[in-house]
């Protein structure tokens, strides 16, 4: 028996506390009226507001080829849940909507995932043909289907379809096979830390999650995200994920050096690092070895957490404590393989 398709709009629980409840506008399987509408995601990073109005705040972005509940509408606007969960508004132009008998059908047929950083859909086998959308780390393309189950290639070229259903080309050097790249993901230190490096440089934008623009949180997620593992969305949920490693001297205004190496002496490349005042989480960054970190803060970089070092990060002070993320997937906190969640691949229960 297969796992039914409404993960969007079913709490998810991090440590034991409901992160994201039941949107109050979405009907569930068995609801009378109306029933859900669903939709995949058409730009190469759906920009997410928390209003349905450009000027509005950036929550979140979607990258192309992602699942969502419509819940809402307003003008051309949508209001769609995706499967962290989270809720926001996009223009109607970036999702193709779909009957919950197409999603079923789109989840379980085959992929690519763009592993390059930037990529182009063009409309024949050329880069000097047209440019039919943009594409970033992480997008997800159908394979255009020659014969069942065996993808179209021709000039270094492979064949896709995007979610609309329009068809076009990308360099075969800028994809993977979805299916066999999950399979073959390993969260270990060494893959986490060098992911994290891909994106030094890039710059923070509040919401990004994306290769166009990252903030904190949506960087440690994007870099879980291509190891095949899947965080919950912000900061703060983030922090009540894994296994707790508390640092000593949180609450405190001043970083003693000893106590601060001690620390960072227990920590493994690939633990997160949650900064904040008042125990409210306010940032994330992830712990690299030698006292050092990858994080977003005006653009991606790496910082020290160790007083004296060129590199130190003067709000250091604020460090809540870590968590050890690798290794605890799909253990109830939070923390879901890729190859576990209905979003991406069919599930039976």
């Amino acid at each position: 028996m297969k796992q039914p398709l409404y993960f969007f709009i079913t709490a998810v629980t991090v440590a034991g506390a409901a992160v994201c409840p039941l949107p109050a506008t979405a009907a569930g399987p068995d609801s009378p009226g109306t029933g859900p509408r669903y939709g995949v995601t058409l730009f190469s990073a759906n920009f997410m507001r928390e209003a349905p109005d450009f000027p509005e705040e950036l929550g979140n972005q979607l990258l192309m080829g992602t699942p969502v509940e419509i819940v809402g509408e307003e003008s051309y606007w949508r209001q769609v849940v995706s499967p962290e969960p989270y809720k926001a508004w996009c223009v109607e132009m970036g999702v193709a909507e779909m009957e919950l008998e197409e999603l079923e059908r789109y989840i379980a047929a085959p992929k690519y995932i763009v592993t390059a950083e930037y990529g182009h859909v063009f409309s024949r086998p050329s880069e000097k043909s047209e440019i039919l959308s943009d594409l970033v780390t992480g997008d997800l393309l159908r394979v255009a289907a020659r014969s069942e189950g065996k993808g179209f290639t021709t000039k270094g070229f492979a064949k896709v379809m995007l979610p609309s259903g329009t068809e076009g080309y990308v360099r075969k050097t800028d994809l993977e096979n979805f299916r066999s790249w999950a399979d073959s993901r390993e969260a270990t230190e060494k893959n986490i830390v060098n992911t994290a490096k891909r994106f030094l440089g890039v710059p923070y934008m509040w919401g990004g999650t994306s290769i166009k623009g990252v903030d904190c949180s949506g960087l440690t997620r994007m870099v879980w995200f291509m190891n095949g593992v899947l965080l919950p969305r912000n900061a703060s949920q983030q922090a009540k994920t894994g296994i707790a490693i508390p640092y000593p001297d949180s609450g405190k205004d001043t970083v003693d050096k000893n106590v601060m190496t001690v620390f960072t002496g227990r920590l493994r490349p690939g633990d997160l690092l949650f900064f904040g005042t008042g125990g409210k989480v306010s940032h994330v960054g992830i712990y690299i070895g030698g006292g050092r970190f990858i994080h977003a803060s005006q653009y991606v970089r790496t910082s020290s957490l160790i007083p004296g070092e060129e590199d130190y990060y003067d709000l250091s002070w604020k460090l809540l404590h870590a968590c050890r993320i690798i290794g605890q997937e799909d253990k109830g906190s939070g923390i879901t393989s890729m190859l576990r969640s209905p979003a991406y691949f069919p599930q039976d229960s």
